[in-house]
This record gives structure tokens, C-alpha cells and sequence, in this order.
């Protein structure tokens, strides 16, 4: 059964659109169940009804017409209960409703399973015999294909729905994803794929086949060539057992059916790396459907094959990447430096299919102030290249080739956005200051040089957070000292003397450098940060000597450590930078002692504030790893990223006890966190004291505009009140509410 099940899934997968998605589910379940009846009804939003949509068994007129509202018949039972229901005499069920124009009248046995996708019902799967009751292995058998094949259904859906297959069935029309940059996007897609991957090629129409055709044949040639090379220098190493899979590929790469198939599907106008996609997939999908284990793995060889193949057309590609004047970036998991290769001109938003609210890509989206939406994971990107996109960052919403009521609707909020936008830029030069007259320092939050003229541009009062890894993760190998100094030194002076915080080296996690690998199976709880630096004294000491020379003359640097959670490896740093600021100062360096402090992004740091206050001059809150340690949620991970919410109330509450602990030691707390940027979560930091925000250069506007319309006293009368609350999505509709009041709703919601 295991395998009848994944070559149901990988024939699902590569459907190209709902309606074959579905028909090929009816007819391999029914197959594989050797029932009379399989069919699929899936539920409609709008009308609230399940409408039947596939079918084997049935009447085939009635799909797409036989629907049945909510509370109606044995389906909607199914999908009250969100559990299977087993009858062996369906008529005698109290909730039984006769259809007559199904043709279901000879079928007595009915089996039921909900199709469950992020806990919503988006319909049910259904077998049917005349007779014979279905037994417990096939309850079981059914419900895992159902769960198996739910996100593949809501894959194929995001491309027309209901509405495509029904005819005049309504539906929403659009993508859940989750809000990554604020802002309303409008363009064409453009999809990024990372090289020599299969699964992430678009389809992309092309007008020259017979040049397609011969980057094709070239990329098949060099792959023969490789493939022999490989096995000539294998040769003597392996046994002729071995060295047979080598001849194995080498068939498969002369195989006439790879080649004619590819070129056909590049004449029917696919591009050379779309059309061998296409014809890789249907190959390795027979080796798949072998009963037999050995033949059903060879399906993983044709597919490596088509990696090599696929390698080889990008190597030798001439046609740069094309990018239209108003273009969304759309991918698998756009990278940061997929964006940064788009010209940003041209940028009018972002879509990731991968990520959360605190992922890189959304980190750099909201500093580039693009629109951005993030963990879309029902995005059908191999099939939306060249398509009309709407990007919605407030609400995490994508609309592929929008219907003319909803574009035009955009248009307007995109309009009205933009006055928005343009109101904010008359903020630049004033003080973030309350009606109470209390000032909040805003800083920005860098890591590029190229960050420094938009953040004095938008009015940052010093930077609260510059990355110093990614110097590091632009370069081959470490950047050396001098190197490095002359990068920092720009930063301090640009600013000076407005304060800096230099965070120290922090890499591991999901921030890697090519040329110092950190291989872990869970990198977030392992050798990241401070961490990795106290490891190497070498790598820390380099740097802080060129810190420490970048510094000399301005005294306006902070030195940042990060990811700490003992108070030891303060001890331990704090040795080391006084040893190398002694040493440089022995050497006739002008420099003085800089302010130290700690990021508090690990949850056992909250409880030892009283420990680490004399040892430190300040504290950073560090809210992204701090809310995701806090609440065991991965931020990379689309699967759970709807539960990583800096509002959640227990992160409230460890920041209010951070904030109150320290202000009795008078050390000031920074948020430098995604949630200083956030307009609800800046209400409430400015409620429990937080000393200064510090976000992204696009945000400062929006963060001062909230500052400048709250008092201090009302802002700790707005957080006593939320304090009490027990869930994030109550507290934002709550503090959502409270700027709507004053007049602030345009900045989390599109339009004004």
C-alpha cells in the first residue's frame, strides 16, 4: 500500500491544474480500493456548499452541478465530525440525502474521509460499493491518502479553484500566505529558481524553439561526456557490479524517448529547462508505478540525470534573467540573494512559498520597504511565470491573474498607499517624540553599506543593530582585519556622533558561510553565535581589533554579543575584548573602551537580568529568536509559522519583567527585533519603557508616526490591558483598534 500511495501522490503532485489533480486521485483510489464508486467534493467558501468535482463511479454530468449545503447528507457529516464515517448500509443513516441525478441509487457501503489542509475542511474523499461493507486496513488506507494528498489538492487549487472547474461556482480567488513587508504590490511574476533544481523550473513560454532545442542538445551532449568521464575515473575504484549503474545511465541518457519527448515539449513552446521538467517527471512517474522496489528506485536515477542535464542548460545560458518594470519576485524560498540580483527599481513585491513573518527575505523585503508575503505554500509557481500578480503584505494575501473588480480595487489602495507614503516623508526631520513629550530614539537596523544613505534619508538616529556577519557571507574566505576595519569605519563615521551597536559575529542557524560549514541537524539550538566566536578566539580577535581601530577618534561605538545564555560567556568576552583594547592601546592606537551589552534572544537569559546588570552597560532585546525560542517555533519553518506571533502573551510578559528588572539597575533596554518595526507592538513598547526601537530604515517613518500620536501614559493603559489578555490574534485586533482610533489604520491595512 505504501507504495500505491506515493505514486498517488507523485501523480497528484505533478498535475498541471485542480481538475486533473482530481481526476487522477477517483481513478487511482478507486483502483487501488477496487470500489465501484470514488468521488471528491470540496467545499466552497462563498456558497458554503460541497460541490462534487471528480468522480469515477458516479454520473459524470453531475459534477460540478450536484451540490449539497452545509448540514446536508452523509458528506457534510464527514465534514462536522473531521473523522472518517464507515457505513455498511448508508440509506438507513438518519442524515442520508438521495441524489438522484448522481446514479449513486445501487451503492449501499459508503466511506467517508475529510480532506484536512491547516486545520480547515477542505472536503471529502469517498469510496462506494454495492454491497461489501469496507473494513478497518481500508478506513485506515483512505485516510492517509486523504492526509497525504490535502496539500497537494490546496497546491492545485490556488490555480483556479472551484470556480475553474465549476463554471459559475464563486470563490475567494486568492493565496493564504503571511504578511512579510507591509505594502500592496502589483506586477508580473517572475519566478527565481535556484540552480539545478528540477522541482522549482517554471513553465515559461518561449518564441525561439529551434534555439531552445540546441541549448537542449548541448546541456544532453556535455551530460553523456560527463557521465563517461565519471565512469572512466571510477573505473579502477569500483566493482563491474558498481560500475554498471554508470552504464545504466549512460542508456538512459542515449535513450531516444528522453530526447524526442523533450524536444517536443520545447516545440510546444516550453523552454529547454521547463520541457525537460516535464519530461523527466513522466519518466521517473513510470519507474514509480513498478511493483518491483529495485525497478521503482530507478525513478531517483532519472531524476539525478535530469539534475545533471538541467546543470548544464543553466551553465550555458546566455539570456540573462529578465525582469519587467513592475515585477514580483516569486520562488520555492527566495533567497537573499535572489532578491538582491533583482534590480530593486523594478521590485513592486515579493512572494515566498517558504519562510515566515521573521525570515530573512521578509527581514530584507521590509528594509527595501517592498511588498512582501511570505510561507505561501499553496503558490503554484511552476505555472504562474509571466502571469498578473497582487502581493497584499498586510494581510499575507496573493491574487494570480486577478479578476478586474479586484485589480481595480488594488489599484485604488495602491494609490492611496502611496499618498500614504509620501505624508510619512514630512516625519523625516522631526524627533519621535509623544504628545507627552517623552523622546524614543529610533535607529536603524544595517548590515550594508548601501542601508546607510536610505536610514539617514528616513531620519535614524544612530544604528541600533549592524550585522557584522554579512561582510563575512559576501566573501569566499574571512575578511581580514584591515578589510574589515575599513567597512566598520564607514559605518561609524556616517553616523557619527549618533551611536552605533556593532553586533559581533553571529553566524550558524540558517546564516552560513560557504567556507566554514556548520553541518548540524538542528542549527538553531546548536553552534551559533558568541558561541561559535568564544570557539574561536582567532576569528573574534580579528575582528575586534578592527572594530576597535574603526573606532578610533569617534566615540560613538557599542559593542553587541550575541546569543548568550550563560552568564560565563559574558565573563569570557568581556576578557577577551579587554585584553585586545589593552594590547591596541599599548600599540599607540587612540581608542577608548566601548559600551558593552548583550542581546537577550535566549529564554534563560530573562531570568539572570539581575546576574548580567553590573556586568554589562546595556541590554537588546532580540525579539525574532526570542519569540522562537520562547514558543518553540522554527520562524523558517511555513508549516508552523502561523504560530510564531511576537504578540503572543508570554512574550509580553518576559518583556515587561526584562524592561522592570533592569530599569532598577538603570541599564537601558533596545528592542532591535522585527516587532520594533511593528505599529501595534511599538504601543506597547513604548508602554513598558523600552529606551529606544530600532528597525529597518523603511519603518522608521511608520514607527515614528505611532510615537508621535500616543502618550506615555496612554500607551501603559493600553498595555496593562493587554497584559490580561490570553492570545496574540485578540491582542492585535485590540491594539489594530487603537490605531485605527487615532488615525493610524493605514498602517496595518492597505489604503489609508
Amino acid at each position: 500500500m505504501l507504495h500505491t500511495l506515493r505514486r498517488i501522490v507523485n501523480e497528484v503532485n505533478a498535475a498541471q491544474n485542480l481538475a486533473q489533480a482530481l481526476d487522477i486521485i477517483v481513478r487511482r483510489v478507486k483502483q487501488a480500493m477496487d470500489t465501484d464508486v470514488c468521488s471528491v467534493y470540496l467545499f466552497d467558501t462563498v456558497s458554503e456548499q460541497y460541490v462534487l468535482m471528480a468522480t469515477d463511479g458516479l454520473s459524470p454530468q453531475a459534477v460540478g452541478h450536484l451540490r449539497l449545503a452545509r448540514g446536508e447528507g452523509l458528506v457534510s457529516v464527514v465534514g462536522e465530525t473531521q473523522k472518517p464515517l464507515n457505513l455498511a448500509n448508508a440509506p438507513e443513516h438518519p442524515r442520508f440525502s438521495f441524489c438522484a441525478e448522481s446514479g449513486e441509487a445501487p451503492y449501499r457501503s459508503f466511506l467517508g474521509v475529510p480532506i484536512i489542509h491547516h486545520r480547515q475542511v477542505m472536503g471529502i474523499l469517498i469510496v462506494q460499493h454495492a454491497e461489501q461493507p469496507f473494513g478497518e486496513d481500508e478506513v485506515s488506507f483512505l485516510s492517509t491518502v486523504s492526509s497525504q494528498l490535502a496539500g497537494a489538492i490546496a497546491h492545485a487549487d490556488a490555480s483556479g479553484g472551484i470556480k475553474g472547474l465549476a463554471g459559475e461556482v464563486a470563490t475567494k480567488r486568492y493565496i493564504d500566505g503571511l504578511p512579510g513587508a507591509p505594502g500592496v504590490g502589483l506586477g508580473t511574476a517572475v519566478v527565481a529558481y535556484p540552480p539545478a533544481n528540477l522541482e522549482a523550473i517554471p513553465d515559461r513560454k518561449i518564441q525561439d524553439t529551434d534555439k531552445e532545442v540546441d541549448v537542449f542538445l548541448a546541456a544532453l551532449a556535455a551530460a553523456r561526456t560527463e557521465i563517461r568521464d565519471l565512469a572512466r575515473r571510477m573505473s579502477t575504484a569500483l566493482s563491474e557490479e558498481d560500475r554498471a549503474l554508470f552504464d545504466a545511465y549512460a542508456l538512459m541518457l542515449e535513450s531516444k524517448s528522453l530526447e524526442a519527448k523533450t524536444i517536443e515539449n520545447i516545440r510546444a513552446g516550453n523552454w529547454a529547462a521547463g520541457a525537460l521538467r516535464a519530461t523527466i517527471n513522466e519518466h521517473a512517474n513510470i519507474f514509480d508505478e513498478m511493483e518491483d522496489p529495485y525497478i521503482s528506485e530507478r525513478a531517483d536515477d532519472i531524476r539525478d540525470l535530469g539534475r545533471r542535464i538541467l546543470a548544464h542548460i543553466q551553465n550555458n545560458a546566455t539570456n540573462p534573467m529578465e525582469y519587467p518594470d513592475r515585477t514580483i519576485l516569486v520562488g520555492e524560498e527566495i533567497s537573499v540573494t535572489e532578491l538582491s540580483q533583482a534590480p530593486l527599481e523594478r521590485l513592486a513585491g515579493v512572494i515566498s512559498g517558504a519562510g515566515s513573518t521573521s525570515s530573512h527575505v521578509a527581514i530584507l523585503a521590509r528594509a527595501l520597504g517592498i511588498p512582501a508575503v511570505v510561507g505561501a505554500s499553496h503558490l503554484p509557481i511552476s505555472r504562474i511565470d509571466g502571469c498578473e500578480i497582487i502581493v497584499d503584505g498586510y494581510q499575507g494575501r496573493v491574487y494570480v491573474s486577478p479578476l478586474p473588480a479586484v485589480r481595480d480595487e488594488y489599484l485604488r489602495l495602491a494609490r492611496e498607499e502611496e499618498e500614504l507614503v509620501a505624508g510619512l516623508d514630512e516625519l523625516t526631520n522631526r524627533p519621535a517624540v509623544t504628545t507627552d513629550g517623552v523622546h524614543v530614539p529610533l535607529f536603524a537596523n544595517t548590515g550594508l553599506l548601501s542601508d546607510i544613505a536610505p536610514s539617514l534619508e528616513r531620519g535614524a538616529e544612530g544604528v541600533g543593530l549592524y550585522r557584522t556577519e554579512f561582510p563575512f557571507m559576501v566573501r569566499q574566505r574571512f575578511p581580514g582585519e584591515e578589510e574589515q576595519r575599513k567597512i566598520y569605519r564607514k559605518v561609524l563615521e556616517a553616523f557619527a556622533p549618533r551611536p552605533v551597536y556593532l553586533r559581533t559575529l553571529d553566524i550558524g542557524g540558517d546564516k552560513t558561510l560557504s567556507y566554514f560549514p556548520i553541518k548540524e541537524e538542528n542549527p538553531f539550538l546548536g553552534w551559533r553565535g558568541i558561541r561559535v566566536t568564544l570557539d574561536h578566539p582567532e576569528i573574534f580577535v580579528v575582528q575586534l581589533r578592527a572594530i576597535l581601530r574603526a573606532s578610533a577618534g569617534l566615540d560613538n561605538l557599542h559593542l553587541l554579543l550575541p546569543m548568550v545564555s550563560h552568564v560565563a560567556e559574558v565573563d569570557q568576552a568581556s576578557l577577551i575584548i579587554k585584553r585586545v583594547f589593552n594590547e591596541l592601546r599599548e600599540a599607540g592606537e587612540p581608542i577608548t573602551m566601548p559600551e558593552i551589552g548583550i542581546m537577550i534572544e535566549v529564554p534563560s537569559m530573562l531570568y539572570q537580568i539581575e546576574d548580567l546588570a553590573p556586568r554589562v552597560d546595556f541590554f537588546s532585546v532580540g525579539t525574532n529568536d526570542l519569540t522562537q525560542y520562547l514558543l518553540a517555533v522554527d520562524r523558517n519553518n511555513a508549516r508552523v509559522a502561523n504560530l510564531y506571533d511576537a504578540l503572543h502573551p508570554a512574550l509580553l510578559r518576559a518583556l515587561t519583567h526584562v524592561v522592570l528588572t533592569a530599569q532598577r539597575y538603570s541599564k537601558p533596554v533596545s528592542v532591535c527585533g522585527e516587532m520594533a518595526g511593528d505599529p501595534a507592538a511599538a504601543i506597547l513598547l513604548l508602554g513598558m519603557g523600552i529606551s529606544s526601537l530600532s528597525t529597518t530604515a523603511a519603518s522608521l517613518p511608520r514607527i515614528k508616526w505611532v510615537i508621535c500620536n500616543f502618550s506615555m501614559a496612554e500607551a501603559r493603559n493600553i498595555l496593562d490591558e493587554v497584559l490580561l489578555m490570553e492570545d496574540s490574534q485578540t491582542i492585535r485586533a485590540f491594539l489594530n483598534a487603537r490605531l485605527d482610533k487615532a488615525g493610524l489604520g493605514g498602517l496595518v491595512r492597505a489604503g489609508k
